[in-house]
C-alpha cells in the first residue's frame, strides 16, 4: 500500500500507474507465496527497495512514451548456484523469480553462469509487459537499445531491446472479410452422394465456398481433397459437419488473405424482363456481371440459350453502369 500511495501521487497518466501498479503486484504476490505470508504482510524492503521502483516506474513511463501495445519477451538467460540475501543462502533462480516464471509461463534458459541473472523485479517487467509469445514473420527495425549490468558473467551481461514495426493489416487487407481461413480433408473413401451432401451443409453453414479435388492419394488410391473458404467463426460449426459426414479422421487448416473488389447489387431492366446483376468496381473501371439464378429463370421462361441472355443482359448493364 505505501509503493501504491507514492505511484498514485506521480505526476503521470493513468496508463503508466496502472503498468508501475501491475508489475509491483506481480512481485509482491511471488513474494507472497515465497514467504508464506499475506500479500498484505509483505515488507517493504522485500518488493520496494529504491532501486526497484525506480526500474519499474522508468520501464512504465517508457513503455507508455513509445506507445507501445504489443511485446514479445525471449526467454530469460538466468544463472546457477545460490545467492546471499538478507534471509541467509538461497538457491537460483530465487523463490519470487521462479513463482513469477510459473504463474506466468516465462520461459527461462539456464546457463554455465554462476549467480542471479533474472530478478524478480525483471521478471516481474516481464510478465506484465509481455502480450505475444512470437517475433512477428517479418518486420521493420526501427530502433535498437542496450543496458549493460554491473556484474560480469563470462557472457555479455547486455540486455537488449529492439522497438519493431510490421505492415498495418489495412495495408494489405481493405475489408474485414478478406482475413479467412481453409480447412482440408483427403478422403478416399467417400461416395459422391456423401460428399455432394456434405457441400449443401457446409455451405448452408456459413461457409463461403467449398470444393473438391481429385487426388491420388496412399497405395495409389484415386481420392477428393475437400477445401473449405470460411471465416474463423464459422470454424466448429464446419469441423462438426465434416466428422459427421465423412469418413476423414483430421482435418488441416490455414490462413488464407483475399484481395474482394467493392461489389453491389442491382436490378436491370431489359426486354426479357428485370435481371439481377452483380456490380463490381476496381480502379475507377466497372464490372457487371449477370446473377446466374436470375438469367437461368429467363431462359427456362423464354426457351432461350444462356448465352444470348448473359449477354444482352451483361450490355445492358454496363450501359447503365
Amino acid at each position: 500500500s505505501n509503493i501504491y500511495a507514492i505511484i498514485e501521487r506521480m505526476d503521470t497518466n493513468d496508463h503508466v500507474k496502472d503498468l508501475a501498479r501491475n508489475m509491483f503486484r506481480i512481485v509482491a504476490e511471488a513474494e507472497s507465496k515465497a514467504h508464506g505470508l499475506p500479500i498484505e504482510q509483505v515488507h517493504f524492503h522485500e518488493v520496494g527497495a529504491i532501486d526497484s521502483i525506480i526500474d519499474i516506474v522508468s520501464v512504465a513511463v517508457c513503455v507508455d512514451n513509445l506507445g507501445i501495445t504489443d511485446v514479445v519477451v525471449s526467454p530469460l538467460s538466468e544463472g546457477f548456484g545460490h545467492v546471499r540475501c538478507q534471509h541467509g543462502i538461497i538457491p537460483v533462480p530465487v523463490p519470487a523469480t521462479a513463482n513469477i516464471a510459473s504463474a506466468y509461463q516465462l520461459k527461462l534458459r539456464f546457463t554455465d553462469n554462476e549467480g542471479e541473472m533474472v530478478t524478480p523485479t525483471g521478471a516481474a517487467i516481464a510478465a506484465a509487459l509481455r502480450t505475444k509469445d512470437e517475433l512477428p514473420s517479418d518486420c521493420r527495425l526501427l530502433k535498437i537499445g542496450m543496458g549493460a549490468g554491473n556484474k560480469e558473467f563470462r557472457q555479455a551481461n547486455v540486455l537488449r531491446a529492439m522497438l519493431m514495426e510490421v505492415a498495418s493489416e489495412s495495408s494489405s487487407v481493405s475489408a474485414p472479410e478478406s482475413d479467412m481461413w481453409v480447412m482440408e480433408a483427403n478422403l478416399d473413401d467417400c461416395t459422391g452422394e456423401m460428399l455432394g451432401y456434405a457441400m449443401e451443409l457446409l455451405l448452408a453453414a456459413g461457409a463461403a465456398d467449398v470444393w473438391y479435388q481429385p487426388v491420388y492419394m496412399k497405395k495409389n488410391r484415386p481420392a477428393y481433397t475437400l477445401s473449405v473458404l470460411y471465416q474463423d467463426s464459422c470454424q466448429e460449426a464446419l469441423e462438426d459437419i465434416i466428422f459427421t459426414q465423412t469418413t476423414t479422421i483430421g482435418i488441416r487448416r490455414y490462413p488464407v488473405w483475399r484481395t474482394v473488389l467493392e461489389r453491389r447489387n442491382m436490378t436491370v431492366d431489359t426486354k426479357y424482363g428485370a435481371v439481377k446483376v452483380k456490380v463490381c468496381t476496381h480502379k475507377g473501371r466497372t464490372y457487371p456481371y449477370p446473377e446466374y439464378e436470375s438469367v437461368k429463370k429467363v431462359c427456362e421462361e423464354r426457351k432461350l440459350d444462356f448465352k444470348t441472355v448473359y449477354c444482352e443482359v451483361r450490355q445492358a448493364a454496363w450501359e447503365l453502369s
